[in-house]
């Protein structure tokens, strides 16, 4: 045995080299698509931004990939586990002008980085398939993709109003606009009219949201989450005749769609959206119109921000025609809480039963009339104060509706309205196109010429790929390629006369919906090589923050069908299993002063239950904050690089798969790093231990076992299948929790087996001892890879551990031998009988009996009849 400290960074180098040069986790797709003995696995984990260094929620997300990755692999799958870098985008614009490199310079330079740490951590990844979705051969197929989706009418040009960011001169998705600032600057947010490209996801709104169904494996808060942004709702369209002195020619309707048709009687006004055409055509001639339409402008356009906003109107001096109460008229306003990308961009009021239309009513005085009235309450007596009442109830106060259910009434005037031609039954979508327009330099060039003559010309395919100009100068505002005195200035493909390039870049939301596609074959000379594309996909597992569910995941479903419509896949989902893990958290560290603080900066000192900080290089005290997840800008960030230098990577994989379960957000503590430390040398002490004991790797299986090695081999097998299936459900601290309660058992069988060593041990317990040992191997080996591969040498097994496969285990020893059955008389307990698990029921009932509680219960009295449970218990009548 060997005394020395299992030296986990030095040794963890070395089996990363050898995985390196035996290309272990390499594979190729011609060996696998032509072997039909063998199920395919794709996992992967959503790629990472390279923003510079990896951070412990990366360390969390693709160490769980990784153990799936590792026990598929083990478990006879072809697996694939590729890795990329989602690497355009504002930040490496921001770094050029902040530090006069170029964005390529620094992204690839951070990409270098960051690869070297994700190596570090001894991933099971296909490297060769790495790329940049800034690299030219990936953006050069997705601008053919583009192509394609134009040809098929998915990809289409108009104008719009959008999010304008003010620091960074580009449009922002209503998504990207947080609290009315854009998303990266923290800018409030203005709205400008521009002619913006689209992607016309809402052609599959019903398909995406229909499909949602059919994700069994996706978790239910996604699903619920993009069910509530594509935003179904059955409603009716209506139409209100206007009327006023000032009414504009062609204005005569006004239509609405409402999904409460059943509230027309509780209406007392109209309103418009400031971008609603009417509102645009009153406010030519309207001065204060326009004053306050340029106000609501400055709300941005999500809908978060205009719900917040205190809701204010504009009397356009207008009226409309209540369509079912003659003679009553509703004032037609311009309000700031009116979307115009819902619906109409316009709605009836009904105060009483919507919390918007009642605050407008309460600051314009307007009546509040209530039409549903809940159950069990009396009409005279309830009224809405400040609070609408938005639940069930009947119909009062309506008319011919009176006393119906709302479903009842939303029919019955959804029929009405039909017979006098002024409505008719709409289903309509929350979910809006696509605008994929960027006004940035660091993008994926949208292939797009602009003629006077020929209008918007593709790109001709021999002309791809639209590569970006290195000689780019970011000193002055807006995009550098509206900027650049050369790029731009092309001839028509079409005519020849003189032309200029699209200068708005791609999302970057549009680089990462396909690049899982792209993994399947990366260097394909199309977007996608169809036999390998249609082998791997769908993605088996896939794992990511809840922060992409909407965004992310929604636009990778729909390019996926937009990709299946362009003859590039043959399959609509992406992501067959979806898996969202929890955030990393750690203590915040404050001075006085507010000044965060690094936790490597803070020392702290324990004075009875309490916890006392300091500042190290000043001893100044130190305020211990909230926990929070770790960020840059609180200071509370552990370096990887840190942690795998000192402890080696194995334990920092251990603690975050083993703190909590993988779903739930894990507090980052020194503690529980120290103690996934002295784990890992533990169990390399108990492999060191055990392979003086062992019998040699060739022996052969025993015929018959000792009671003790029985036992050992109950243990293990039973340990192995529960660890399986932990991993199998993603489980994996309970799949940690198994290693740990194992390693008890195998240290209680190596004492055992010194013991009988001392007395000619039997070579049943050698041989189980070393079953027990290769067994807790592949129980930690996906989650500690390189401990397990040093373990594997340490026993004398030949191989790579990485290349074997998982082990059988043995039905027969996951069965209890016998059972423990509560015996009763008259029903009350008397006793309790362990037995056989596969005694009869005649065997049963004649050992209960043979109890002597039972016997002395029963006395002299007559058994009527003894009722046998199997396996539960047994009652004898008397």
């Amino acid at each position: 045995m060997t005394s020395e400290r299992y030296n986990a960074p030095d040794r963890e180098a070395h089996w990363q080299k050898v995985w390196d040069k035996e290309e272990t986790f390499v594979v190729d797709n011609a060996d696998v698509i032509a072997d039909q003995t063998h199920p395919k696995c794709y996992v992967l984990e959503m790629f990472p931004y390279p923003s510079g260094r990896i951070h412990m929620g990366h360390v969390r997300n693709y160490a769980m990939g990784d153990v799936v990755a590792r026990y598929k692999r083990a478990k006879g799958f072809h697996v694939l586990h590729p890795m990329g870098w989602d690497a355009f985008g504002m930040p490496a614009e921001n770094a050029a002008m902040q530090h006069n490199v170029h964005p390529a310079s620094w992204t690839y330079e951070n990409i270098a980085t960051m690869r070297g740490q994700l190596k570090s951590m001894g991933l099971s990844l296909d490297w060769s398939r790495e790329f940049a979705t800034c690299d030219v051969e990936y953006y050069e197929q997705q601008q053919r993709l583009f192509l394609d989706m134009l040809d098929k009418g998915l990809a289409y040009r108009k104008k719009s109003k959008v999010n304008w960011d003010p620091v960074d001169h580009t449009v922002l998705a209503n998504e990207q606009v947080i609290d009315g600032k854009g998303w990266r600057s923290g800018a409030p947010v203005e709205q400008r009219e521009l002619t913006q490209w689209f992607f016309k996801i809402t052609d599959y709104a019903e398909d995406l949201i229909e499909a949602l169904d059919a994700l069994k494996d996706w978790p239910d808060e996604v699903c619920l989450m993009q069910h509530n942004w594509i935003g179904r709702s059955h409603g009716l369209l209506m139409r209100f005749e206007l009327q006023g002195v000032n009414l504009p020619d062609d204005f005569s309707v006004l239509e609405i769609y409402t999904t409460r048709p059943d509230t027309i009687f509780g209406a007392s006004f109209c309103a418009i959206s400031p971008e609603h055409p009417l509102a645009t055509t009153l406010a030519e001639e309207n001065k204060e119109l326009d004053a306050f339409i340029k106000d609501c402008q400055r709300l941005g356009t999500s809908e978060e921000d205009i719900e917040r906003a205190e809701k204010k109107g504009y009397d356009t001096g207008l009226v409309a025609k209540h369509p079912f109460k003659d003679g009553e008229v509703l004032p037609v306003y311009v309000a700031n809480f009116i979307l115009m990308g819902y619906g109409t961009g316009a709605i009836f009021g009904c105060p009483a039963h919507d919390q918007r239309d009642l605050d407008f009513a309460r600051k314009y005085d307007l009546d509040v009339t209530p039409v549903v009235l809940p159950d069990g309450m009396d009409q005279e007596s309830f009224f809405v104060d400040q609070e609408a009442y938005t639940g069930l109830g009947s119909v009062i106060n309506s008319d011919f509706l009176n006393g119906l259910d709302i479903q009842d009434a939303k029919n019955e005037i959804s029929k009405r309205a039909k017979d006098k031609r002024i409505g008719e039954r709409q289903v309509n979508y929350r979910l809006r196109d696509w605008g994929i327009s960027r006004q940035r330099y660091w993008g994926c060039p949208i292939p797009i010429i602009h003629c006077d003559q020929c209008g918007a010309v593709p790109v001709p395919d021999e002309d791809l790929p639209v590569r970006l100009p290195d000689d780019v100068r970011f000193d002055k505002p807006g995009n550098p390629l509206d900027h650049h005195p050369t790029w731009k200035h092309v001839a028509c493909p079409r005519c020849g006369n003189k032309a200029l390039r699209e200068t708005d870049t791609c999302d970057t939301f549009v680089d990462s919906s396909w690049y899982f596609a792209r993994f399947c074959a990366p260097k394909a000379e199309t977007p996608t090589d169809k036999a390998a594309a249609n082998y791997w996909l769908p993605v088996d597992q896939y794992i990511g923050g809840i922060e992409h569910a909407i965004l992310h995941l929604l636009y990778s479903r729909f390019f996926t069908r937009a990709m299946q419509a362009t003859d590039h896949l043959d399959l609509k989902e992406p992501f067959a299993r979806l898996f969202t893990q929890g955030m990393v958290n750690h203590e915040t560290y404050q001075l006085n002063d507010g000044t965060w603080l690094n936790p490597n900066d803070v020392r702290i000192e324990t004075n009875g239950n309490d916890r006392l900080a300091c500042h190290i290089s000043t001893g100044a005290p130190v305020v211990i904050g909230p926990v929070r997840k770790m960020s840059k800008s609180k200071m509370n960030v552990i370096d990887p690089d840190d942690i795998i230098g000192h402890y080696g990577a194995d334990t920092a994989r251990w603690f975050m798969l083993s703190d909590s379960p993988p779903e739930r957000d894990v507090q980052w503590t020194e503690a529980g790093v120290e103690g996934a430390g002295r784990f890992v040398q533990r169990l390399w002490r108990l492999i060191d231990e055990a392979a003086e004991l062992v019998c040699p790797i060739d022996s052969q299986k025993p015929t018959s076992f000792s009671d003790m090695a029985l036992d050992l081999r109950r243990a293990a097998h039973r340990a192995l299948d529960k660890t399986s299936q932990d991993i199998e459900a993603l489980r994996f601290n309970r799949a940690v929790a198994n290693v740990y309660d194992f390693a008890n058992t195998l240290g209680s069988a190596i004492q055992e087996c010194k013991k009988h060593t001392q007395n000619s041990s039997s070579s049943d317990m050698k041989w189980c001892l070393k079953e027990a040992c290769d067994f807790i191997i592949f129980m930690f080996g996906p989650m500690m890879p390189h401990l397990a591969e040093e373990c594997w040498i340490r026993l004398d097994h030949g191989g790579l551990f990485s290349d074997q496969p998982w082990p059988d285990v043995e039905n027969s020893l996951l069965r209890d031998e016998t059972v423990t059955i509560a015996v009763q008389v008259n029903g009350k307990r008397r006793d309790e009988l362990t037995i056989s698990c596969d005694a009869s029921k005649e065997m049963v009932e004649a050992e209960a009996l043979k109890l002597d509680n039972v016997a002395r219960a029963v006395g002299e009295r007559q058994i009527k009849k003894v009722i046998v449970v199997p396996k539960r218990i047994v009652n004898v009548v008397v």
